[in-house]
Order: structure tokens, then sequence, then C-alpha cells
């Protein structure tokens, strides 16, 4: 599985921005998929996951209420809609997928090169 994210750049705080990550493939609509983001000199840290299904999501506490995930399984592709960003979401972000579609963590199987978000005070 290839996954592809794009979307990112720079924003001013306030602002919003979506990200979108392709995936290759015919089983997408099986995997649980998720965000992860890495700034620079702190770990990578999960943001955000949806089930295979999208009937279950999960949040990090700091991006609740400003961030969405959602997906279309017709097009293999999960969204990451992101409102009210603040500087200290600048990151890396990163998609993943598990091929277990209700797990959520750190141990996905497929990650995606990343895009970079860049929120100004």
């Amino acid at each position: 599985v290839q996954l592809q994210a794009s979307g990112g750049g720079l924003v001013q705080a306030g602002g919003s921005l979506r990200l979108s990550c392709g995936a290759s493939g015919r089983a997408f609509s099986r995997y649980s998929m998720g965000w992860f983001r890495q700034a620079p000199g702190k770990e990578r840290e999960f943001v955000t996951a949806i089930n295979w299904n999208g009937g279950v999501t999960k949040y990090l506490d700091s991006v609740k209420g400003r961030f969405t995930i959602s997906r279309e399984n017709a097009k293999n592709t999960v969204y990451l809609q992101m409102n009210s960003l603040k500087p200290e979401d600048t990151a890396v972000y990163y998609c993943a997928a598990a091929e277990n579609g209700n797990y959520y963590g750190y141990a996905m199987d497929y990650w995606g090169k990343g895009t970079q978000v860049t929120v100004s005070s």
C-alpha cells in the first residue's frame, strides 16, 4: 500500500487547511486510517484516526473541535480538515493505515511521506 499526503502549506493562525491522503490498492475500505504529526525536535504524535467505515473517530485532545477526519472509500482517500489553526500545530503531518480496520495507535502498517503544515502567528 502506498500513501500520498497532500494539502499542506503556510497559513496564518486562525486559518484552515485540508489535508488529503490517497491510497493505492483495493483494500483501502478495510483499513483504519490515521494522521500523525511531528514537530521539529519532538517525537511523532497521534492526531486523529478513523475506523474502516467511518463510524468511529479518535482525536488528540488539543485538536478536538478544530480538526475533523473523514474518508471516502470510493476514492481511496482520507481527509483532515483543520480549522482554527495555531502555531503549535506546525509540524510535518503523516497519514498512515492499519490492516486492522478498528486499530488506533502508533503501530500502523503503512506510512506516507508527510506534508508540511506551518502556522504563522
